[in-house]
């Protein structure tokens, strides 16, 4: 008897790096990019988020919509430099002047103003160029349990004024 191969399931930091890899490739359409960067959260979404989706977001990504919708909207931003493994959110943040009291609303947030003011945080970053490891930022949005979100919420902050300390 055969058994199939088990494939290892991916970890966060592999998923991200595939999609933003896909989103920032150069035979992704440009249209579809577009459209995925005009995305907002509280609005309806466009076919080309769920054709995307289906094809490339983890299982399980329905039950987070909002939250993926964001990230995937933040990575197009982004895009075509969007992913630096070396650099957390916290320290892009910092090296690029972002303000202690956006970041204090920031990490403060919950539910739709999280995701709108993250995605005015990637925003800047994106005005900047400064790319950074989306893992971090996954984990900002789809961390639910709040000793956990306390505890990420402090190594951003750790990593942002280490960053600011440098300037």
């Amino acid at each position: 008897m055969v058994t199939a191969a088990r494939v290892p399931e991916e970890t966060l930091e592999q998923q991200m790096g595939r999609i933003t890899g896909i989103i920032s490739s150069d035979r992704f359409p440009t249209g579809e990019r577009a459209a995925l960067r005009r995305m907002s959260p509280g609005h309806s979404l466009p076919l080309s988020f769920y054709r995307f989706a289906f094809s490339y977001l983890p299982t399980g990504w329905e039950y987070a919509i909002e939250d993926w919708t964001t990230l995937v909207a933040g990575i197009a931003l982004m895009s075509p430099n969007a992913y630096s493994a070396q650099v957390g959110f916290g320290g892009a943040l910092g090296e690029t002047g972002y303000s202690e009291f956006r970041l204090e609303r920031l990490l403060a947030a919950e539910y739709d103003v999280r995701r709108v003011l993250f995605i005015r945080a990637i925003r800047f970053l994106a005005a900047k160029s400064k790319a950074f490891n989306w893992a971090e930022g996954a984990r900002f949005l789809l961390t639910k349990s709040e000793s956990k979100r306390d505890t990420l919420s402090l190594s951003i902050a750790r990593d942002f004024y280490r960053r600011v300390d440098k300037e």
